[in-house]
């Protein structure tokens, strides 16, 4: 797995995930997880070995009370593809 940050230099920063083909099943299986038993969360946590960047990212089931703030996308279309 790797991630990156990206300072937008306008306050709001983007995060980048890329995952091996050998990681998506094991993603699949904890979202699955936490699917079924609500209390269940996961992290997908860095090696620490750079100086900085992204530590951790917790997965969770958003509580009814917590407002969406973020969003899920379609796939991205290739160059001139239309919808």
């Amino acid at each position: 797995m790797h991630v990156e940050m990206e300072d937008w230099k306008n306050g709001w920063y983007g995060i980048s995930v890329g995952i091996a083909p050998d990681e998506i099943d094991r993603l699949l299986d904890r979202l699955n997880m936490i699917k079924e038993d609500h209390e269940q969360h996961f992290h997908i946590s860095s090696d620490y070995k750079d100086p900085g960047g992204i530590g951790d990212i917790e997965i969770f089931v958003k509580t009814e009370e917590q407002k969406h703030n973020m969003n899920l996308s379609s796939r991205a279309l290739a160059p001139g593809e239309e919808m």
